[in-house]
């Protein structure tokens, strides 16, 4: 199960066309400008593409000017060049260096920040401060070899500055400066908060699948961080803090969040925690495995008014994909199909686009492969991302073929435990949710992420805003006795489990068996009614999962059906038992 603001601009720029809007640029914003970022190794590459990821936040607050390139950003690019999309006719000026970034920026540019590279979390401070000061984020080597020739005064120099004085850990006496300085004084939004990997074990080599993205804090001047969920082992960045000194600091962090937003809106958190700090893989022994420490982080946030966008990394380009026209979104919905027979009827979830990187990366060669139409399949995606993919999002609902149905992913418009929501703030929950779904025009939540089964007052908010379905997938690692709910009705939404048993796809062979497994249960004569998760696989893979099934269990009697015909048959079908 491992995965992994802008509405009132997105409301706006639907007034016009692309090529409208396009049409009313001069010829200086018309110049779309491109970087490429270094192909290297070490930490030359890292220093270079943090300069170049907080520049570009600030650069594109004014328009979509500034385009960061790579193999996967040449990909979009391209595609929304072609004609009639929104970057058409956009003449391209490829820039050689940060010189040339510094002067692209202009008088945005007030300041630098420096960050020490002696405690890795201040990159992460130096780019929440970058954000709100209109400052770029440079190691001590760039601001050595740069600051004399751009002019510009450092805003803030992180250098000796936290020394583990206040909490035993310089990395938490860093964070703790960080919220009372910044998000306390109401200097950084409280809408976004980004959980994006520090230096400690990506800048010796040059990693930067949590830098390339550094220009949407930038952008939106949010709070940048770094910490492990849990309370009862220390992190493996920080084997000396005093016990649970992590986890204390990352409740300060949402109590503040929920202090600012004041019940007015939810927080997205986007990004996702470090494997090799937090929890059990090779090299850092840990009382805790990976997807635990997935779900621990949801159950931790949920309380605050806080969604996650899990998987983030590597997506470069936020603040310039999201000031995308975004034109009304409209899915192809059939007929109700409410008749039943005595068979089984089975619907696959194409799962775990919920979060900004499988989207972004992981879609277009599932999305490009030519056999996808030749059967119903449910697309998991979450329509919060519209926020940050509006123009990918909008590509998925243009191509979609009258086969292809999107709907929602964990847990809704984000992935939250909303059996954690506290009481007072499901309203807002509902409200939150409605608003999305109502901009993607869904009108499902099949993948419901919870450690019970939805209460009653869950219920309630669901059928507000996903009237023709819900069904979950309950996990209890807090072993509190939950349970996934019985099928059943819920004033009218059809309530049931999402079947988990094909989520790790290793082989046809292997797919068909895990499905036949809960298939061959079915009593005679009555329908069986089958929703199966698969994740970040191909339509021709799930093709060959059932052409394998029917050769295989050619008794079995069974019919592939896509999301709207399958909940409207579930629905008949319990209507007509009197179940609810």
């Amino acid at each position: 199960m491992m995965r992994l603001f802008f509405i009132l601009l997105l409301a706006v720029a639907t007034c016009a066309t692309a090529e409208e809007r396009g049409a009313t640029m001069n010829a200086s914003e018309r110049t779309l400008f491109t970087f490429a970022v270094p192909d290297s190794t070490g930490p030359e590459r890292y220093d270079i593409t943090m300069a170049a990821a907080t520049l570009q936040g600030m650069i594109n607050r004014d328009g979509p000017r500034l385009y960061l390139m790579a193999a996967r950003p040449a990909y979009w690019l391209d595609l929304f060049s072609k004609p009639g999309n929104w970057l058409a006719g956009r003449e391209r000026k490829a820039l050689a260096s940060l010189d040339d970034l510094a002067s692209l920026a202009g008088d945005r540019l007030k300041g630098t920040v420096i960050w020490d590279p002696a405690v890795p979390a201040t990159a992460n401070v130096a780019t929440t401060i970058a954000g709100v000061e209109d400052a770029v984020v440079l190691s001590p080597e760039l601001a050595d070899r740069y600051l004399g020739k751009w002019g510009i005064p450092v805003t803030m120099d992180l250098r000796g500055k936290f020394d583990g004085s206040e909490t035993g850990s310089a990395k938490n006496d860093a964070y703790r400066w960080a919220i009372r300085e910044y998000l306390a004084k109401g200097k950084c939004t409280s809408r976004l908060v980004c959980l994006y990997e520090d230096s400690a074990d990506t800048r010796a080599g040059g990693n930067t699948v949590y830098v390339v993205t550094r220009d949407w804090p930038v952008m939106r001047r949010a709070f940048v961080f770094d910490l492990s969920p849990w309370g009862d082992e220390r992190p493996g960045d920080d084997p000396d803090q005093p016990l649970g000194t992590d986890k204390a600091t990352y409740e300060m962090m949402l109590a503040e969040l929920l202090k600012q937003s004041a019940g007015a809106h939810m927080t997205e958190l986007v990004g996702f925690f470090p494997f090799q700090k937090y929890s059990n893989i090779p090299g850092h022994a840990s009382a805790h495995d990976p997807v635990p420490t997935e779900w621990e982080t949801v159950w931790l946030i949920s309380p605050y008014n806080c969604y996650q966008n899990t998987v983030a990394g590597d997506c470069y380009n936020q603040s310039f994909h999201n000031q995308a026209p975004l034109s009304p979104l409209k899915q192809h919905r059939p007929k109700a199909d409410t008749k039943v027979e005595a068979k089984s009827y089975v619907c696959f979830l194409m799962a775990d686009y919920d979060s900004a990187q499988p989207l972004y990366d992981f879609l277009p060669k599932h999305w490009d492969d030519p056999k996808r139409g030749e059967i119903p399949l449910c697309w998991g995606v979450n329509p919060n991302l519209l926020e940050s993919y509006p123009d990918i999002i909008e590509h998925m609902y243009k191509t979609a073929t009258p086969n292809d149905v999107i709907q929602s992913d964990a847990s809704a418009a984000g992935y939250m435990n909303p059996n954690r929501v506290r009481p007072q703030y499901l309203d807002l929950f509902t409200r939150h949710n409605r608003r999305f779904f109502k901009m993607a025009d869904m009108t499902m939540a099949p993948m419901v992420l919870d450690w019970d089964e939805p209460s009653d007052a869950v219920k309630d908010a669901f059928a507000q805003f996903a009237p023709d379905g819900l069904a979950t997938i309950v996990m209890d690692l807090h072993h509190t006795g939950g349970k996934p709910p019985k099928t059943h009705l819920w004033k009218g939404m059809p309530v049931t489990e999402l079947l988990n048993h094909t989520c790790n796809y290793s082989s046809a062979e292997q797919t068909a068996e895990a499905m036949y497994g809960v298939m061959r249960q079915r009593k005679p004569g009555d329908p069986g009614f089958y929703f199966f998760r698969i994740v970040w696989v191909s339509p021709s893979t799930v093709i060959g999962a059932v052409d394998t099934l029917r050769e295989t269990h050619p008794e079995l009697d069974f019919e592939v059906v896509g999301p709207y015909d399958f909940f409207s048959k579930l629905k008949a079908h319990l209507a007509g038992r009197g179940v609810k």
